[in-house]
């Protein structure tokens, strides 16, 4: 890979984790548009737990961190590695599909 493009996927991952672990700690604690407007037409209570809430990053935080703020980055941080994972593991997948395609054409 050419190290320039190397460079910038580097400092691209290198702020995504400083937002996710920073800037995500300081996020509103107030309820979302949607949790907002379940509290006003008066549904909310009537809400199931989502199937994934004993998850241990459920609720924006890490199961076992007490300070919300370190929890909440904590969950963007891993966040962040999850996805970046799944997507390349995506994008190799993609690309022996293409390659293995061109190969018998």
């Amino acid at each position: 890979m050419d190290r320039r493009i190397s460079v910038f996927l580097g400092i691209g991952l290198l702020v995504t984790q400083l937002v996710a672990g920073i800037a995500s700690g300081f996020a509103s604690s107030e309820p979302d548009g949607l949790e907002k407007v379940a509290i006003e037409k008066g549904f909310d209570e009537t809400a199931d737990d989502h199937a994934l809430g004993d998850f241990p990053l459920a609720d924006y935080g890490v199961e076992g961190v007490e300070n919300e703020r370190l929890g909440t980055g904590l969950a963007g941080i891993i966040g962040v590695v999850i996805t970046l994972v799944v997507m390349v593991g995506l994008l190799y997948g993609v690309r022996a599909i293409m390659v293995r395609r061109s190969a018998t054409e």
